[in-house]
């Protein structure tokens, strides 16, 4: 095999989700309608957020950034995935895969940074009710999102820098439907010991130190719930905790059966399938799991009907 150290010049074909024709049309519109409901319902979110003055909490700020996130998310990965079952060949250029991957890396670490700052949020919400105007002030909320957008920057210009300088050989097929860290780093046939290394340093400081982070913010406030005597204190906590533990839990559940590798042989395309929950469902879940049951929300809905009706 030759190799081609020009890597400006090789084009990738995605394999896509999969190679069954019969299975092709329903998984189309499948995707589809998911991609028009994560847009409307993520666009719904940062609009009632803007629109409503009651919403303008760090607990919604927060929110927003997830929800922006989200939608940046969906636009990154779900039209390549679309086009592949319209097109006999998914041709991505070098750059273009190299531009995918940037911006799914940026904003899946970006998403964990932004959950992690919400744990914090909500520990000192229900454990430092009397200080949290003081704590979580708007200068606070700044610091929290920048800082996770730029932890976010940081690593995955690092990802980005190792995977460029991969070379590639004449095999160019992706076993996938996104160019990702992982199939790129099989399909090389130059040395990646240093770029598997890199990769999973950034991944072990992006998941692990977050999660940590998540479970201590948790742990904290469990024991202080335990300790409240009234039951309507109880019931508030949980309530305001239990969308972003389900978030966290989808997040992060799918984010490792995708990628923790078993001994099957079938290893890529489980972690094919299990990867379209974290980047297609979750996506569209977030705001429907932060929206059901939650009177703020509802509350937004009704003013902005009214206000667009009246």
């Amino acid at each position: 095999m030759a190799m081609k150290n020009d890597s400006s010049m090789i084009e990738f074909i995605l394999m896509g989700l999969t190679d069954k024709p019969e299975l092709q049309p329903p998984l189309f519109f499948l995707l589809l309608v998911n991609y028009v409901v994560t847009v409307m319902w993520n666009l719904s979110l940062i609009n009632l957020i803007c629109l409503n003055s009651h919403l303008h909490t760090p607990m919604y700020f927060f929110l927003f950034n997830l929800s922006f996130i989200d939608l940046c998310y969906s636009f990154v990965i779900i039209p390549k995935m679309l086009m592949s079952f319209l097109s006999e060949r998914n041709i991505i250029s070098f750059a273009g895969c190299m531009t995918q991957l940037f911006f799914y890396c940026f904003f899946v670490s970006s998403e964990c940074y932004v959950l992690t700052a919400m744990a914090c949020d909500r520990y000192v919400a229900i454990c430092k009710p009397l200080l949290y105007t003081v704590t979580m002030c708007c200068r606070v909320c700044s610091l929290l999102m920048s800082g996770s957008y730029m932890m976010g920057f940081a690593c995955v210009m690092v990802l980005t820098e190792c995977t460029i300088r991969l070379i590639f050989c004449d095999f160019n097929i992706i076993n996938h439907y996104m160019c990702d860290t992982l199939p790129l780093l099989q399909l090389s046939c130059s040395s990646t010991y240093s770029s598997q290394l890199v990769v999973s340093v950034i991944a072990f400081k992006v998941i692990i130190v977050s999660s940590l982070i998540i479970f201590l913010s948790y742990t904290l406030i469990l024991f202080n719930v335990l300790h409240m005597s009234s039951s309507k204190g109880l019931s508030k906590a949980f309530s305001t905790c239990g969308s972003h533990i389900i978030t966290v839990g989808l997040l992060y559940g799918f984010g490792m059966l995708t990628h923790v590798k078993p001994s099957s042989a079938g290893f890529v395309d489980q972690g094919k399938f299990f990867s379209v929950f974290y980047t297609n469902v979750v996506p569209m879940l977030n705001p429907l799991i932060y929206s059901l049951r939650n009177r703020d929300v509802k509350l937004a809905v009704k003013k902005t009907l009214k206000r667009i009706t009246g």
